[in-house]
Order: C-alpha cells, then structure tokens, then sequence
C-alpha cells in the first residue's frame, strides 16, 4: 500500500516536472499571488486627494516606480506579455556583463556574426577585426548594435546558452513574465516580456556600476577600419535630445527599442531633488515614432510630482511578488539548467523507483513486526 501511494504521490509531480523543462520558474510559480492590483487589467493607483492626475497615455503597458524603494506609485496592464525589441538587451547586460571585464580583446571571427536576423540594428562589427569588450558594450547600449550583442554572446558560451542564463536571471530578479528566445530582443515565436519586468531589469542595472556608466552614455568612438573610428550616438532621444525629442532633465538612462511587431519600447530612469524613478513604456497606440518618449515624460513628470501623495500599489522586490522559498526549495538558478544526461524520463524513473523501493521496505518492516508480536502473544 504505501509503495502505491508513492507512485500515486510522485507521478503527477514528475509529469508536471516534465513539461515545465522549456521555461522553468522557480519553485511555487503557479501559486504566485495573483492578487496584487498589478496583476489587474486598467490603470492602477492609489491616490491621496491632493495627488496629481496620471496622465493619458496610448501605450499597451507602462509602469512608474520609484528606483530607490522598489515602490510601484502606478502602472497600466503591468504584467501583459508583450514583445520587449531591444529593451532586453538590459537583460541581456545584466547576465552578460559580469562575466566580461572591459579591458579584453577578441578578434571577431565569422561564426560570433552568424544568425543575425534580417533588418538589425548594427553597430558595424567588422569580421577579422579586434574590438575590446568595451567598445561592445559602447555599441549594446549607444547603437543598439544587434552584431555586438552576438559577438559577446559567443564570448560567454553561445547563443543558446546566453538565452538560458537570461531566463535563469530573469526568474532570480523575481521577473516571471519574461521568456527569451533571442537575447538581442529581435522578434522571436514566444519572446516576450511585460512593463514590470523590464522595469524591474531597468532598476537592477541602475545598482551596477557598470550598466550605469554605459546606459547613461550620451556618444562614443567605435573602432572603424585600418585604425580609424567613427562616433556612435545613443539612440535613446529622451537622453540625447535628438531628431526635435527635448531631452529630459536628470535622465539617467536606460534603453530603448522598436521591432515591427513590438512597436516602440522603452526603460528610462531619471533623477531629481535625490529620488530616483524607472518608468516603462510599451508600445504607444497613437502618436508615431517617438511617441513613446512623450507618453515616458509625461509618466515622469507625474511621477515626480506625486511624491508623497500616492500609496504604492505593489513593488519591485522580488520577496513581494513571488513565494518565498523553504530550506528544502531549488534556486531558480539551479531549476533553470539543462540536466547533464539529458534523457527523457530517467530522473523521474529514478526517483519513483527509490519511493517505490522506499514503500516496499516499510512494508516489509511492518510484516517483520506483526511476525515478532504475533510469535509472542
């Protein structure tokens, strides 16, 4: 009886284990707490009679939150899964740049500039040249240069190895919306994000010394030809003030992206009297092209000045929005990696087999009791 029990217990866990391996979450996913306003539909705010009216604004998502306590002062649809475009290259920075000090050289060969899809924006990676990983990075965060995000993924064990640790990332920082299938934020079948996730990536790079510096770069001199070089512009308008986009005051970054299917993205951060807010934008319905930095303003500036006169209606720290995990639970990290013997069913045969044999063995101890008491009554 018991060894039936344990098949009967570990059967659905091991199927359900074998269907979540594409995209794993970290323990006790699907019991995150769907209550949080953030989770409903519409503009969700907690206003004090004095506060300011949240603006209108046409884009799909969009979030507004307060980069130094995690508190999210309003937002709009925060967690719609939606095409991110090259705002997740912020995640991509985040899992990426650790692991890459600044200072080294590679000569870029055919196979880092393999794959890169059709209509990319390029920073202008030349094969056969010798780019330090700076400079990449300069042409990640400036150009958005789809050719650097590949080299420095060949850098770091691949393609798809970076679009795993990305997703691990991803699920550490507590963001569950986000699924990568192409780490330069081009269209992919399942990519998507949503306007809390990439503000939650948005703040953590703020944390980092590293993402900071480069994010808030205005221009740099990427290496041309025959030791020439040519400047590079961010093209983030909000920061740079260019093609008639006033530039914000006290912008401090993040980063901005568009694909046809995404429309336009964008994480900006800007500081002001010591405070600090990340806003997120996605995908304006109306306005054209820059469209998004005007609605992002427009968040800011809403944002700035309902300081004090709003009540948060959820947070950015990833204790509040995901379960916490027990002395028996798996880090995300962990539940994330490909298991070395990749053949289906063996883990969960093993496993079954041991609660199997477990079973079987109290079994027999509960027969070898009975025994000694029926032998001496």
């Amino acid at each position: 009886m018991l060894c039936a029990a344990g098949l009967l217990t570990l059967v659905p866990a091991t199927a359900a284990a074998r269907a979540g391996r594409p995209d794993p979450g970290p323990p006790g996913d699907a019991a995150a707490p769907r209550s949080s306003p953030l989770y409903r539909s519409g503009t969700q705010v907690r206003p004090h009679p004095a506060a300011p009216r949240v603006p209108e604004v046409s884009a799909l998502s969009w979030v507004v939150a307060d980069a130094g306590t995690g508190d999210v002062l309003a937002a709009n649809d925060a967690h719609r899964e939606l095409p991110p475009a090259s705002t997740l290259k912020t995640l991509f920075a985040l899992t990426v740049l650790p692991a890459l000090p600044g200072g080294i050289r590679h000569e870029v060969g055919p196979e880092d500039l393999s794959g890169i899809g059709p209509g990319s924006s390029l920073v202008g990676v030349v094969e056969g040249q010798t780019y330090r990983v700076s400079d990449l990075w300069n042409g990640v965060f400036l150009n958005s240069g789809n050719d650097a995000v590949h080299v420095l993924a060949s850098l770091t064990g691949g393609w798809s190895a970076t679009a795993a640790r990305m997703q691990a990332e991803a699920r550490a920082l507590g963001a569950r919306d986000t699924h990568v299938r192409s780490p330069d934020g081009y269209d992919a079948p399942g990519q998507v994000s949503s306007a809390y996730d990439l503000a939650v990536f948005g703040r953590e790079g703020l944390r980092r010394p590293d993402f900071a510096r480069y994010c808030a770069k205005v221009d740099a001199m990427f290496p041309g030809r025959d030791g020439s070089s040519y400047g590079i512009m961010n093209t983030n308008r909000l920061l740079t003030g260019a093609d008639g986009v006033q530039p914000y005051p006290g912008l401090i970054g993040v980063k901005n992206g568009y694909t046809s299917n995404a429309g336009n993205t964008l994480i900006a951060a800007a500081r002001r009297d010591g405070r600090t807010l990340v806003v997120t934008v996605m995908n304006p319905q109306e306005g054209g092209g820059h469209a998004v930095y005007e609605e992002a303003r427009a968040l800011l500036d809403w944002g700035f000045e309902a300081a004090g006169e709003v009540d948060p209606v959820g947070s950015l720290d990833p204790e509040d929005h995901r379960p916490r995990q027990g002395p028996q639970a798996v880090p995300a990290a962990v539940s994330a990696a490909k298991p070395a013997e990749d053949v289906p069913g063996w883990p969960e045969t093993g496993a079954i087999l041991g609660v199997a044999g477990l079973g079987a063995g109290v079994m027999a101890l509960a027969l070898r009791i009975k025994l000694v008491r029926d032998d001496g009554s």
